[in-house]
Formats: structure tokens, C-alpha cells, sequence
């Protein structure tokens, strides 16, 4: 199958799962909560009741920009969740909350990640520059663009460790929801739908660097 074929199936693939989660992220922001929790009282709830006090909650600007940040123990919620009483501020905030249990409870997957963060921070950094440099030199310097290939399979290994990371965390984040009754037998396939959409698109992001991975070594075999 021609390379090219996959790569562009996996963008027109990213582009539709962006726009279902933006879409679903819109339709359950419309869907109360049943007991009128914000994310931030979800939070701040699911962590107290996990018996875990040295984690902040905090507000960030931006549409989707939630995250959990374990080198300073904030779970940081956008705007749209932090102060939204919705199904989807509801699922976001116990999803980012997950992970702060994750790194509570030494989550191997999540530890293994942290500890590739300066190495992918480098590789990101760098990579776009050493496989520009050994594509122009790959007859003089055919080496450069193997460096360049190591690099982004360090970039491609880290999405496809992410992916459990983020598995993870959405099944706590569901587990919870309905244990502590925040969602009910109505809402709950709502939050289920809702982060099932947001794990396709670290999927299909580990799926796509690998495919791109595939071309550059391709490349690199072929120009010898």
C-alpha cells in the first residue's frame, strides 16, 4: 500500500475526529449535570475522595486545553469545563483528575512518559531541522537523516505511550462518575461517548506519526 495513501487517509481521518469531538464537546456542554457539579467541584471532589490533598485545580484559558501537569500537581481545566455544570465538563475535569490518581498511585505508564518528556522535548524541538538537513545532504551525509528518523521514532514511541496513559485515566474518570452518582443511567453514555471521541484523537495521532515514521525510513532506504 502506497505510503502517501495512509498518510493522507490518517489526516482526512484527524480532520473528521476533531470536528465529532468539537461537536460532541458542544452537544453534552448543553446537558446538565444531574446533581449541578462544575468541573472544578468534580475535581476537586474525585481527588478528596481518593484521599489526595497536594493536587490544585485551577482555570486556563483556551477551548480544550485541559490537562494534569505532574511536575507541579495541577490539574488545569479550560475555561468551558472549570465553571461549567455540564455532562462534558463533568467527564473532561474526572478524565484530567485520573491522571493526578495515576501519578498518585505510581501508574507505570504514566511514569514511563514523564520520564521520556525531555527526551520527546528535544526530539521535538530538533527533528523538523535534522530530517530537513539529511533529506538536502542524503547523498553526502546519509547518516543525518537516520539521526533525524531515530528522533521522531522517539517522538512516535511516546504517542503510542500515551495511549494507555489516556485509556486509563477516561476508565477511572467513568468508574467514578458513576460511583459517586455524578452522572445516572441517562447521562452516563453520555460521558462515555464524549471521552470515548477524545481518545480517538490520540489514536489516530500515534497511528498517523507512525505511518509518517514508515515514509522517512522508506526514504532513507531508497536514496542509498
Amino acid at each position: 500500500m502506497n505510503i502517501w495513501f495512509v498518510i493522507l487517509a490518517v489526516m482526512l481521518a484527524s480532520f473528521i475526529i476533531q470536528r465529532v469531538l468539537n461537536s460532541k464537546f458542544d452537544k453534552y456542554s448543553a446537558e446538565p449535570s444531574p446533581r449541578g457539579l462544575t468541573g472544578a467541584d468534580v475535581a476537586r471532589l474525585m481527588l478528596a475522595q481518593n484521599g489526595i490533598t497536594d493536587v490544585k485545580v485551577q482555570s486556563v484559558a483556551g477551548r480544550l486545553t485541559d490537562h494534569y501537569n505532574p511536575q507541579d500537581k495541577t490539574v488545569n481545566l479550560s475555561e468551558g469545563v472549570y465553571g461549567s455544570a455540564s455532562i462534558a465538563a463533568c467527564a473532561v475535569a474526572a478524565h484530567e483528575t485520573g491522571h493526578a490518581l495515576q501519578h498518585a498511585q505510581g501508574y507505570a505508564p504514566l511514569r514511563l512518559r514523564s520520564a521520556l518528556v525531555p527526551v520527546v522535548t528535544f526530539a521535538n524541538n530538533t527533528v523538523q531541522w535534522v530530517l530537513l538537513g539529511g533529506v538536502l545532504l542524503i547523498n553526502v551525509f546519509p547518516t543525518l537523516l537516520w539521526i533525524g528518523i531515530a528522533l521522531f521514532a522517539a517522538t512516535t514511541f511516546f504517542s503510542f505511550v500515551t495511549l494507555p496513559v489516556e485509556i486509563n485515566a477516561s476508565q477511572r474518570a467513568v468508574q467514578w462518575l458513576e460511583g459517586s452518582g455524578v452522572v445516572d443511567a441517562t447521562t452516563r453514555p453520555m460521558a462515555v461517548d464524549a471521552l470515548k471521541w477524545a481518545a480517538y484523537t490520540y489514536v489516530i495521532a500515534a497511528l498517523g506519526s507512525l505511518a509518517t515514521l514508515f515514509y522517512y525510513i522508506s526514504l532513507a532506504n531508497n536514496r542509498r
